[in-house]
């Protein structure tokens, strides 16, 4: 099988996909039962349009679906087309530890969150990966923690907008947090305190931020 991770940050990722499949069709000629996947946010932009569009598709499955692969692939080999491009409001992948190759052993990316809220007139984000939610400070805390102790010496926290983190006990979806009190919420500032407490010698990044002055705030306040 080969699984193809899509952009659609620009027309040139997309393109650039079709132009993988051209290559690939070849060898699904040579190999019929070859099953071909598209992941990501071209595949949860266009849905099953990519279907009908790139006839050499067996498997599309949207940033919120992988844990859906092994059902989709049941499909594909029991002859079937297989699609999920169900955009969750509340998954971010925070009990997955990533695997990560070709790595320096110094530097790690950590995500914090995913989706974004902010609608940009110019942006597809909020559309291919859904609405804003925020990961389990543990996790993050424990992720990091792992990697100090591998030996990483740097983590960047990753967010479409790590200004806005914001994480609850009794809810971790953010769009219900307004039913919430505030006393029980961890914001980015003190996500980044319960990090910066695993060791000194630990550095630590962040991207990216957004200009907006209520988040400011809240993350100096």
């Amino acid at each position: 099988m080969v699984f193809l991770n899509t952009c659609s940050i620009r027309d040139k990722a997309e393109q650039t996909v079709r132009n993988r499949l051209v290559h690939i069709n070849a060898l699904k000629k040579q190999k019929p039962e070859l099953t071909i996947g598209l992941l990501g946010c071209m595949a949860e932009r266009l849905k099953s349009t990519l279907l009908d569009e790139e006839k050499i598709v067996d498997l599309v499955a949207g940033p919120d679906a992988y844990r859906d692969l092994p059902k989709l692939l049941e499909q594909v080999g029991e002859g079937q087309k297989a699609i999920n491009t169900f955009l969750s409001r509340e998954e971010t992948y925070a009990d997955i530890s990533p695997v990560r190759l070709n790595s320096n052993g110094v530097t790690a990316f950590i995500s914090i969150m995913r989706g974004c809220d902010n609608m940009c007139s110019f942006c597809v984000v909020p559309f291919t990966r859904g609405r804003e939610r925020s990961r389990d400070p543990r996790s993050i805390v424990s992720e990091a923690k792992k990697l100090f102790e591998q030996g990483y010496r740097e983590v960047t926290l990753l967010g479409q907008n790590v200004d806005s983190y914001t994480w609850s006990e009794e809810e971790n979806n953010k769009a219900r947090l307004n039913k919430l009190s505030t006393t029980n919420q961890i914001h980015f500032a003190d996500l980044l305190e319960m990090v910066a407490q695993i060791s000194p010698l630990l550095r630590i990044r962040f991207s990216t931020s957004h200009p907006k002055i209520s988040q400011i705030k809240s993350c100096l306040r």
